[in-house]
């Protein structure tokens, strides 16, 4: 139900992204979806990954800060309102959305969510009519 999502903090300096893309590359793992965050300091890597485990220690070998969180991937058809399903079923059951973004790839439609609270955000969305990816769906 849940898919490992690998946070990285990094610098924000020139080249630094592209250290991580190499380690990730070196070690054989394939960024299925990203999404970066900055600030004038330091930025938000958030990555989902075929080997999360994997890569996380890859890149703490590598002096990166890197932790594994839990984050749901909903399954979404190419198809006007499916995001306002979503945020309804979610805004009805008095769930928050901390952050989201997409996951697109030639056969996989999701939008990664971390909710404020993760085991009620997916039971209300397969309640709801969605279906959610787990690890062994994006990395098996």
């Amino acid at each position: 139900m849940f898919v490992k999502q690998l946070s990285v903090f990094m610098e924000n300096r020139e080249g630094r992204l592209e250290q991580a893309a190499e380690v990730l590359k070196n070690n054989g793992i394939n960024i299925l979806s990203l999404s970066m965050a900055d600030t004038t300091e330091y930025g938000m890597l958030r990555l989902v990954v075929s080997d999360p485990q994997l890569a996380k220690t890859a890149l703490r070998e590598n002096g990166f800060s890197a932790k594994l969180t839990d984050v749901l991937a909903v399954r979404l058809c190419d198809q006007v309102g499916e995001l306002y399903k979503l945020t309804h079923i979610l805004r009805t059951r008095g769930l928050n959305i901390e952050y989201m973004y997409a996951l697109y790839t030639a056969d996989r439609q999701a939008i990664i969510v971390k909710v404020s609270d993760g085991e009620a955000a997916a039971a209300a969305i397969q309640e709801g009519g969605l279906n959610l990816y787990g690890d062994e769906d994006l990395c098996g």
